[in-house]
């Protein structure tokens, strides 16, 4: 078992060492990937985003290029340049002619105006309120023409731009730098219309000098930024980098609002930024990402890793189960051959025990019916000694043939008139062999001594003493049997059987010694035997060896 549990304890560990190998694995490569998927989107958005805006900037400078006219003044200055700008098929909002008026020029920018027929044909304001002497008597910029021509886009012709702080410095930019600008995001055509910015490219004069007007396209910002689809990687902000923490953002249908940089937390993703330049201007465009790319690898390893450590249960517990199952077969061949030799060695045992107890009866009765014994007289005494040797194989049989109690050799179905003995001594447990010796043995004793005085109608008193005297391999059995009131001449001689049995067998069997002998009053019989022999320790251990249950495998 201690084996079988090593092997599974070491393919678990290798199973969870190549799991979590896997979900390492699994975390690198899903990381990387997803990193690199997102900043492939970043780059194909921006790379549009920046050739949208260059389209539109191509556009202005091309609308520029292409503006010849003698006088600014004109309503209808963009009527040459309409096939052309429609022809790039961009998505302004309004396109218009701005022009660059001296103080001179107003009386006659505004006739052309009435006789465009717009309902307010004066120059006023971008607010469109009057102007005041002072401001006209400065060069302005004014709003001549309008493409296309609704009636929300020519509700701003006539106006000029000096107020409106945006469109103000984006024309002061391209006056300065003799190149397109844009301006900030403003509202498109009303207050709250949508957010857009204002492209400006400057007509410049053949004799030099200030432009003589700019031609300029609206655009919402949502179309430029791409909106932010459900299905995309990240979210897009546009950013201006002089105004910190605002940005622009634009929803699924182009809708843009102004926000606040919102806070990042502790494991969300850096934004990543890419700067795009649009009208003489740098742009940022702030990506967020939707998803977190290490939270999600985390996640798909630890998946992963559980998905193989379930694979290592499953594989460990089948391996276990067939192993286990093959032990437990193993240990189940192994326990019937050790019983079947263990039942061997016992019929071998129980063999050697049934022919020595025949031995001792074939003896009893080869003794006792000895040639020309009255068959009458004997048959009570040949009935009485096998009916001892029976008691004790029964005895025996009780106990295992782990040895019998000695006490229990005296008691009335062992030997005749038990009650007259005065038994006492220590209830020791002798062996099998000593038991079969001192049961006959008693039988013997008990025997004669009723038989002794039976003939003048007194019966003996019989006492019956054993002790055990020493510790160890050195403790002695000592027994003494006494028979009061008898003496040689009025107790029967013992029989042939008897004198053998007490003088050379029980002593033999015992390894000890024997003496029996009369006094004034008594008739004594006295046994010394080394402990050793009578409890017979290695027989008890055999015994208990034979007797054993065996265990099977589990």
């Amino acid at each position: 078992m201690l084996r079988l549990g090593f092997i599974i304890g070491f393919l678990a560990l290798l199973g969870i060492l190549m799991s979590g190998l896997a979900a390492y694995r699994a975390y690198d490569q899903e990381l990387t990937v997803n990193r690199i998927a997102l900043a492939r989107a970043i780059d194909v958005s921006s790379s549009l985003v920046q050739d949208r805006l260059t389209e539109r900037e191509l556009l202005a400078r091309v609308s520029s290029g292409l503006f010849h006219s003698t006088s600014v003044t004109q309503a209808d200055m963009l009527k040459p340049l309409r096939a052309s700008i429609y022809a790039f098929k961009t998505d302004f909002v309004i396109a218009g002619w701005v022009a660059r008026l001296q103080p001179g020029e107003v009386a006659e920018a505004e006739r052309e105006l009435a006789q465009a027929g717009l309902p307010k044909p004066d120059i006023r304001a971008f607010d469109d309120t009057p102007l005041t002497p002072d401001a006209i008597a400065r060069p302005m910029n004014v709003l001549m023409d309008v493409e296309p021509r609704s009636a929300v886009a020519l509700a701003f012709v006539g106006r000029a731009w000096g107020r409106q702080s945006a469109l103000s410095a984006m024309l002061a930019r391209a006056t300065t730098s003799k190149k397109p600008a844009a301006s900030d995001p403003v509202p498109l055509l009303r207050p709250d219309g949508p957010v857009g910015v204002v492209l400006a490219a400057p007509v410049l004069q053949e004799a030099g000098g200030a432009p003589a007007g700019f031609v300029t396209f609206s655009y919402e910002l949502g179309s430029l930024m791409l909106p932010n689809d459900e299905m995309s990687l990240f979210a897009i902000a546009l950013k201006d980098p002089r105004r910190a923490g605002e940005e622009l953002v634009a929803d699924h249908e182009g809708r843009v609002t102004a926000r606040n940089e919102p806070a990042r937390s502790a494991d969300a993703a850096l934004p990543v930024i890419r700067t795009v330049t649009f009208g003489g201007r740098d742009w940022q465009l702030v990506y967020y990402a939707k998803t977190n790319s290490e939270k999600r690898a985390m996640e798909l390893a630890a998946v992963i890793g559980l998905l193989g450590l379930a694979f290592t249960v499953i594989i460990c517990g089948l391996f276990g189960y067939v192993a286990y199952n093959n032990l437990r077969m193993s240990r189940e061949i192994q326990a019937r051959i050790s019983f079947e030799h263990r039942l061997t060695a016992v019929i071998d045992e129980l063999n050697h025990r049934v022919k020595n107890i025949l031995a001792v009866i074939q003896s009893i009765v080869t003794r006792t019916l000895r040639h020309g014994a009255d068959i009458d007289s004997v048959r009570d005494l040949l009935i009485g000694r096998i009916h001892a040797m029976s008691h004790v194989v029964s005895l025996l049989s009780e106990s295992k043939w782990q040895g019998v109690k000695l006490k229990g050799l005296f008691e009335p179905r062992a030997i005749p008139h038990a009650e007259r003995i005065d038994v006492s001594g220590p209830d020791i447990s002798v062996s099998a062999r000593a038991a079969q010796s001192l049961s006959l043995l008693f039988f013997e004793l008990a025997s004669h001594a009723d038989e002794g005085l039976s003939l003048v109608g007194k019966h003996p008193t019989v006492v019956a003493r054993w002790e055990v005297v020493g510790e160890g391999d050195e403790a002695m059995f000592y027994f003494r049997w006494e028979e009061s009131n008898t003496s040689a001449a009025t107790r029967r001689e013992d029989s042939d059987f008897g004198r053998v049995l007490l003088d050379r067998v029980a002593p033999e069997a015992l390894g000890g010694t024997s003496r029996r002998h009369f006094t004034d009053v008594s008739y004594v019989y006295e046994l010394t035997a080394p402990m050793s022999t009578v409890v017979d320790l290695t027989e008890q251990q055999r015994t208990d060896r034979l007797s054993a249950p065996v265990h099977r495998g589990r």
